[in-house]
């Protein structure tokens, strides 16, 4: 069973979260998790880390990360900001993804209570946000060199449901779904 954690940069899943990052959106464009670091300083602490993770012999298993950057006040944002989704290659179209997302638009609408979400999607990634009930909200821009699209999501109207078609139930404590 999968299942979606919310996770500290010290809990022992976020080295696996890095690595999966690392691989599936990082090296591809020549890049290191310290590069990203140092083109965002500082977005990485103040992210909310998500992974969806699975059981195996050995202990969990990440198989998916994104991370959710709440917004700048300093610059009166409202939206925050979904970054660096990926899923292992093996496990795409599972709805892996979809899990992880909803787990962050809980967490943003419901519990920080934030109006709405934005992204910048790789072209590639647009029918995934596109089935998730997100907007293109851009023109195509260049970032790391890949043509991509700012998506938006808002959040519900009150008493509306995040997610009509789906039910999650918790596994543990600290999982989300």
């Amino acid at each position: 069973m999968v299942r979606i954690k919310r996770i500290g940069m010290n809990d022992p899943l976020y080295d696996q979260a890095i690595d999966l990052r690392t691989r599936i959106l990082l090296a591809p464009i020549g890049l290191s998790i310290q590069d990203y670091h140092d083109l965002a300083p500082g977005n990485e602490q103040r992210c909310t880390h998500f992974v969806a993770v699975f059981d195996h012999p050995t202990g969990e298993r990440v198989l998916a990360a994104a991370t959710l950057l709440p917004p700048d006040e300093s610059r009166d944002e409202t939206f925050g900001k979904v970054q660096q989704v990926c899923v292992d290659p093996q496990r795409q179209n599972e709805g892996v993804g979809r899990k992880l997302m909803i787990a962050i638009e809980a967490h943003a609408f419901g519990e920080l209570g934030l109006p709405g979400l934005y992204c910048h999607a790789q072209l590639v990634a647009i029918p995934f946000y596109d089935r998730l009930g997100w907007s293109v909200a851009s023109d195509l821009f260049n970032e790391a060199g890949i043509k991509h699209r700012r998506m938006e999501v808002r959040a519900p109207e009150s008493g509306e449901p995040a997610t009509p078609d789906l039910e999650f139930e918790l596994d543990e404590p600290n999982s989300i779904l």
